[in-house]
C-alpha cells in the first residue's frame, strides 16, 4: 500500500490550502482515512477522519476551518484548509485504516 500526500506549501495567515492523498491499490475500497499533523517538537495529532461513507470528524482546533472530502473513484482524500493560522504549521500525514502512513507534506503558515 502506498499513500502519496501532496499540496503543502507556504501560505499567509488567513489563507487556504487543499491537500490531497492518493492511495494505491484496492485497499482504499472500504477504508477509513485520517489526516494527522506533527509540529516541530510536538507529538503527532489527529486533524480529521473520514469514513468510507463520507462521515467526518475533526479536532476541535480545526473545526469550522477544515473540511475533509474523498473521491472514492480516484482513491483520493482531500482536506480543504481555510483560515489558516501560524499554529497550523506542521507536517501533515494521511493514514489509511489506522495502519498505513503517507510520507507527509509540509504546511507553513507565515507572513
Amino acid at each position: 500500500v502506498q499513500l502519496q500526500a501532496s499540496g503543502g506549501g507556504l501560505v499567509q495567515p488567513g489563507g487556504s490550502l487543499r491537500l490531497s492523498c492518493v492511495a494505491s491499490g484496492s485497499i482504499f475500497s472500504g477504508a477509513n482515512m485520517g489526516w494527522y499533523r506533527q509540529a516541530p517538537g510536538k507529538q503527532r495529532e489527529l486533524v480529521a477522519r473520514i469514513t468510507w461513507g463520507g462521515s467526518t470528524n475533526y479536532a476541535d482546533s480545526v473545526k469550522g476551518r477544515f473540511t475533509c472530502s474523498r473521491d472514492n473513484a480516484k482513491n483520493t482524500v482531500y482536506p480543504q484548509m481555510n483560515s489558516l493560522k501560524p499554529e497550523d504549521t506542521a507536517v501533515y500525514y494521511c493514514n489509511l485504516n489506522y495502519i498505513y502512513w503517507g510520507q507527509g507534506t509540509l504546511v507553513t503558515v507565515s507572513s
